[in-house]
């Protein structure tokens, strides 16, 4: 019996280490195996209910933070796309009222309301795009292919905009590289590295594409001469909406999502990006 009052205080205290060991057949026996069964349920009991309330304590941070996210989200999206409503509505207006009836004012006009209603469809496109890729409802399709060969072709396809800035594009690379990976999202974050570059390119003009393999991996890295990122700036190079030169960004159509995309799209593919100093 008194074997059994410290099995009842260990128990209290949730101790289940402790047990009845004096066996026996008699009730005093049947009692502590009884009371051994009862620890172990216990044990197992709060065992469950310790990993559930760990779980709901994780639902209801991952709860937060999608909120916080949401309420970011939407602020975000709202101060974007106010810049370019306010044009539409304001060069509308302007045409309703015949501020301006000759050709040219109209043409001029019109260009505007169809520039901003691009630059908003581009970034809802991209907003589901990288909404996707976030909550990891796009599909990722691996494949071997030449990656040299890629970037090949998205520098030819941005050939207009480099000689719009009248830029020089160097490109050092074997003659073939071959990667596994998604070769249409590949394709989106090369395009995207060197559309920046295009777009920041300064002093001689120049920008750089370099491929190199080394480790098993081949690395991507994308050059442009031009006005350096601030340090403090540096992390939040990744980060939805974030612009350094915000002028300069909306001048080109730009919203801020481009290297958010290009984050998530080498998350899926379990790879890194990084911004190198010079």
């Amino acid at each position: 019996m008194l074997e059994l009052a410290r099995l009842s205080e260990d128990m209290a205290n949730l101790n289940f280490d402790a047990k009845y060991t004096s066996g026996g057949k008699n009730e005093i026996g049947v009692l502590g195996e009884n009371f051994n069964k009862m620890s172990d349920q216990l044990e197992k009991t709060i065992s469950e209910l310790k990993t559930a309330n760990n779980q709901l304590q994780q639902d209801i941070e991952q709860k937060e933070k999608l909120e916080n996210m949401r309420n970011e989200f939407l602020g975000n999206v709202s101060h974007e796309l106010k810049t370019p409503i306010a044009l539409i509505q304001g060069y509308a207006e302007g045409l309703k009222e015949g501020i301006n009836d000759d050709p040219e004012s109209t043409e001029f006009y019109c260009d505007v309301i169809i520039d901003e209603a691009g630059k908003m469809n581009r970034m809802v496109k991209n907003l589901l795009t990288l909404n996707q890729l976030e909550f990891g409802t796009d599909e990722v399709e691996f494949e071997r292919f030449d990656i040299v060969k890629l970037v090949k072709g998205v520098i030819a396809s941005c050939d207009i905009l480099i000689q719009q800035v009248n830029a020089n594009v160097d490109f050092i690379a074997d003659e073939t590289a071959y990667v596994w990976a998604d070769e249409f999202k590949t394709e989106q974050v090369v395009r995207n590295y060197l559309t920046n570059a295009i777009h920041h390119v300064g002093n001689e003009k120049r920008i750089e594409v370099k491929i190199v393999s080394m480790d098993g991996k081949v690395c991507v890295s994308v050059f442009n001469s031009g006005k350096p990122i601030p340090e403090e700036d540096v992390p939040k190079l990744w980060d939805k909406f974030y612009k350094v030169d915000k002028a300069h960004t909306r001048e080109y159509g730009g919203n801020g999502i481009g290297l958010s995309i290009v984050k998530a799209i080498m998350e899926s593919f379990h790879q890194g990006v990084r911004r190198e100093k010079l």
